[in-house]
């Protein structure tokens, strides 16, 4: 595939966290980038001013999803229904399944070159024997996990067609930018004391933001990437007790780690959950959030070590400073 040239690039869920720095990144190479969200998120005012053309809209929207395809020359396929509690189940088969076909549809009908679909290490549930590589068992344990693992079957189904598409699943994801799924993480840790339910010897797979960024620019460069499915993660994965004494020690802080009893806060998950149904919004505490105690994430990345030439630069301890460091700027924690 020729890289060289100046594309138009359609990104999907482009004003999310993973999509935003994306985005960013493709306009620094001088591509033109075409982004459609379902929101406009705190990035849209910056990503305009760099250049980006947005629009809010969903993927089920065929017709919109026809308009923004058309001239494209890559797409990557990021939106998708997440973390969604007590919502229909066809919400989330409507974005991950129907829309994933959507966008391929349109991406085959305006021939496309190169469509890349971000997955999830999810669809591999707990890694009963790590790490687990491309071709471990595939028990997602929740239905966001099912759906997106549904949407890599649609994709397969245009690959036989003879599409040029690439599908990665991200370990854990995390960098500057991301108010949510670290913060939570980094703030207990700040306190001094960590409540570990469970013995904390979970296994845990990171991915800092830049090397997932460099993996879905190989996906869509790499010849080798045609027809293939990767596992993206950092170089190293770590048991529970490491990665939160890691964090204090970023932190400047020596943790204390109190293990508490893991089955008593799983019920109080799903109790929540039902609460919280009746009322239609999300609950402060539910089963897969609870889950991140028990569940293994182990990986192996060497597939798209050898196919891609991806190479996870950024350690563990480099994109924990980096994000301590966003975290305090804009006022996160002190």
């Amino acid at each position: 595939m020729n890289t060289n040239k100046r594309q138009r690039i359609l990104i999907t869920g482009g004003t999310g966290f993973t999509g935003a720095h994306l985005v960013r990144r493709l306009l620094s190479k001088g591509h033109e980038v075409v982004v459609l969200d379902n929101k406009g998120g705190i990035v849209y005012d910056d990503l305009v001013k760099l250049g980006a053309s947005i629009t809010i809209g969903s993927v089920t929207d065929r017709e919109l999803i026809d308009d923004l395809v058309a001239g494209c020359d890559t797409v990557h396929h990021l939106a998708a229904a997440f973390r969604e509690i007590n919502v229909p189940k066809s919400l989330y088969w409507d974005v991950n399944v129907t829309g994933t076909r959507y966008l391929l549809e349109a991406a085959e009908r305006y021939k496309v070159d190169r469509f890349v679909y971000c997955s999830t290490c999810g669809v591999h549930g707990d890694v009963k024997n790590p790490p687990a590589g491309e071709d471990a068992p595939i028990v997602p344990e929740d239905y966001y996990q099912y759906t997106k693992y549904e949407g890599e079957k649609v994709a397969h189904e245009f690959i036989q067609r003879g599409m040029e598409i690439s599908i990665l699943r991200p370990a854990a994801i995390y960098g500057p930018e991301d108010p949510e799924r670290w913060l939570m993480l980094f703030k207990r840790v700040s306190a001094g004391r960590f409540l570990m339910f469970g013995d904390g010897k979970a296994t845990y797979h990171p991915l800092y933001i830049d090397n997932l960024i460099d993996a879905f620019e190989f996906a869509a460069e790499k010849d080798e990437a045609v027809g293939q499915t990767y596992l993206i993660a950092d170089e190293k994965y770590y048991q529970l007790n490491d990665l939160v004494r890691e964090i204090g020690t970023v932190l400047g802080i020596e943790v204390d780690i109190i293990h508490l009893p893991f089955t008593p806060l799983w019920i109080v998950g799903a109790v929540t959950e039902a609460i919280y149904k009746p009322i239609q919004k999300n609950p402060p505490i539910f089963r897969r959030r609870v889950d991140w105690f028990r569940q293994n994430r182990a990986f192996d990345i060497s597939k798209a070590k050898q196919e891609l030439g991806y190479d996870p630069k950024v350690d563990l301890r480099t994109g924990l400073e980096r994000t301590a460091r966003w975290y305090r700027e804009y006022g996160y924690f002190g």
